[in-house]
């Protein structure tokens, strides 16, 4: 999900949520394997031995949370990520042999240490420490799982194997979707990326299957190893379906009429995301009203409960614009968060009302060139954020803030210049990298020369 970037969608984080709830329903499970087994059948339950099982659990847990944290901040101080690394790997090896000595598996045992881990301050610097161990070990792993199913299978019974694998994968996906719609994941798209992300069973079913070799036949395992397997490898193909078939078709289903502008205003602006709407804010503070169109129903609904009004349709199309009174306003800002989508508006914008002012949101400087060309102020989303850290930084190093300002003012005055004369060379490199060398000597200079300059009183330069 985080390759296919859905893993930041609502229905990649519900996933991943009940993802995690797995793995933390493996305790249980585990703790009920170990019941199940036949020395506990054939002798009833011991329950001095569940007792000192569910007593050691809630002992790990215990001192995970009093006795690991201080342990581990003493051995933060020494400064050396070796001990570190040791000290976390120790950990891991001695609690998964303290739960084989209560009758556990280790397994439980490495996971409930990560659980403890996981707890501390220091989980984040454990997780960049342990990374490397963590991709050898998951290959080891998926090894081992690899060398334990039997291929035989797959030839003896590959109809059986299949069909088992896809019910599990059909069953589970026809279950997860209703189950999202229901708990508030509205959106059919959302639904099946939650749906299709768990079809398939876990990895942790190998482990919970090894940890029953004592209850069922080993025929039975290497059976459901390979339907597990079997299973997850579904999941790659489904996320293809789903990208390439699936979800054109709901983007196209989902889509609505525009919504009906009840009132026009002299400004206009397409794209209300975190940009338009800081733009918004202050021409309403200064009582100047702004017909605001999105595409995001859910931006939308938001924004109408805090009291705007904005109305639903698609900014990049000259159609919707004009009904939202484009053709009689004074100004248009274009604040789209596709950069290519908000180009080919501008220019079809242009080219329709000439005479129209425009202000557009350039993500890069090319956007900025592409606009410099056809004479449209671009305001480059991260250069004015750029500018007020450059001048905190320089009253960070003692310059006063007077000179500071004259500073970053003198820079922003010399790098518009330089986007202007670079703007009809933007194809040729080697003229633009000399334009470069030359304006980074010219900027020496300035900001040299403004070194040199008399000072307000009381401003320092450092």
């Amino acid at each position: 999900m985080q390759e296919k970037r859905l893993l930041a969608t609502p229905g990649g984080q519900a996933s991943f949520s009940v993802l995690l709830f797995q793995d933390l329903a493996v305790i249980p499970l585990a703790l009920l394997l170990a019941l199940l087994s036949p020395e506990v059948s054939r002798g009833g339950l011991d329950w001095i031995a569940a007792a000192r099982a569910v007593a050691m659990i809630a002992l790990l847990i215990a001192a995970g949370h009093f006795l690991l944290r201080p342990l581990l901040r003493v051995v933060a101080n020494t400064g050396q990520r070796e001990i570190f690394v040791g000290f976390a790997l120790l950990l891991v090896l001695g609690v998964a042999a303290l739960m084989e000595k209560v009758g556990l598996s280790m397994a439980l045992g490495a996971f409930l240490a990560g659980v403890m881990l996981a707890d501390s301050e220091y989980r984040h610097e454990l997780e960049l420490d342990i990374e490397p161990f963590k991709g050898l070990f998951l290959g080891l792993f998926f090894i081992a799982v690899g060398m334990s199913i039997d291929l035989g299978l797959f030839a003896r019974s590959p109809g059986l194997i299949i069909a088992l694998a896809l019910g599990i994968v059909a069953l589970k996906a026809a279950l997860m979707y209703p189950i999202a719609r229901y708990f508030g994941y509205c959106a059919p798209a959302d639904a099946l990326v939650f749906a299709l992300g768990l079809s398939q069973a876990g990895e942790f079913a190998f482990v919970l299957f090894a940890a029953a070799g004592e209850i069922l036949p080993r025929h039975t395992l290497n059976l459901l190893n390979a339907v597990v397997a079997a299973s997850m490898l579904t999941t790659p193909f489904l996320m293809m379906l789903y990208e390439r078939v699936l979800a054109p078709r709901l983007a196209m289903g989902d889509r609505r009429e525009a919504d009906v502008v009840e009132q026009v205003y002299p400004v206009v602006v397409a794209g209300f995301g975190r940009f338009g709407q800081v733009v918004t804010r202050v021409l309403n503070g200064l009582r100047i009203h702004a017909t605001l169109i999105d595409h995001d129903p859910n931006q939308i609904e938001l924004v109408r409960r805090f009291g705007s009004k904005a109305y639903y349709g698609d900014a990049t199309r000259l159609d919707v614009l004009e009904k939202a009174g484009v053709a009689t306003a004074r100004l248009l800002i274009v604040a789209l968060d596709n950069h290519v989508a908000a180009l080919r508006l501008v220019r079809r914008v242009r080219e329709r009302y000439p005479l129209l002012k425009i202000i557009a949101r350039a993500h890069s400087r090319s956007d900025a060139f592409e606009y410099t060309d056809m004479g449209i102020p671009a305001v480059r989303e991260t250069f004015g954020a750029a500018l007020e850290a450059t001048e905190a930084a320089l009253r960070a190093l003692d310059f006063g803030p007077v000179a500071a300002r004259r500073v970053v003012a003198r820079f922003k005055r010399h790098d518009e210049e330089m986007l202007a004369q670079q703007s009809p060379h933007r194809g040729e490199i080697k003229q633009l990298i000399a334009m470069q060398q030359q304006g980074r000597e010219d900027l020496e200079r300035l900001l040299r020369s403004e070194e040199d300059a008399p000072r307000p009183a009381g401003a320092s330069a450092g």
